[in-house]
């Protein structure tokens, strides 16, 4: 009987020493157009890394390209060969648009044109954040550039 009442005390003591509380997002559920936005900043990020100019351009909502110059948009997708970047959780700014915190790295140096010159240089961390909205019926496009 001692032997079996010990037994009992210890699988009790088991189950609820390694018993965790488990959270479960419930984003997925409630927002399913989320990871659609998401993997449109992160398309668009890619773009600006590769500085693949054509394809983080056609990105561009209308609104967005009519208020830049065609000289902001080549010094944005040249930011040299060490960009990397970190995009953070996104937050919904209402139906259809999101906005991703993120922290850009770049390593150009420009002259006063925006041309690239001389030996690159790493530049801080710049702290800014991409708004995508949903363009058409299935399609996303960056609202502002960081």
């Amino acid at each position: 009987m001692k032997f079996c009442c010990v037994a009992l005390v210890l699988i009790t003591f088991q189950s609820t020493s390694y018993a965790r509380t488990v959270h479960h997002s419930s984003r997925a559920v409630s927002d399913p157009a989320y990871s659609s936005a998401l993997a449109a900043a992160n398309r668009f990020l890619h773009a600006w890394q590769n500085e693949d100019h054509e394809a983080g351009i056609v990105m561009l909502a209308d609104s967005a390209r009519q208020n830049l110059s065609a000289d902001s948009l080549q010094t944005f997708f040249s930011p040299g060969a060490d960009a990397a970047y970190e995009i953070a959780h996104g937050q919904r700014l209402k139906a259809g648009e999101y906005a991703f915190p993120l922290v850009l790295f770049s390593s150009s140096e420009r002259n006063a044109e925006g041309k690239v010159e001389g030996k690159a240089e790493i530049k801080g961390p710049r702290r800014c954040k991409l708004v995508v909205i949903r363009d058409g019926k299935s399609d996303w496009a960056v609202e502002k550039l960081p």
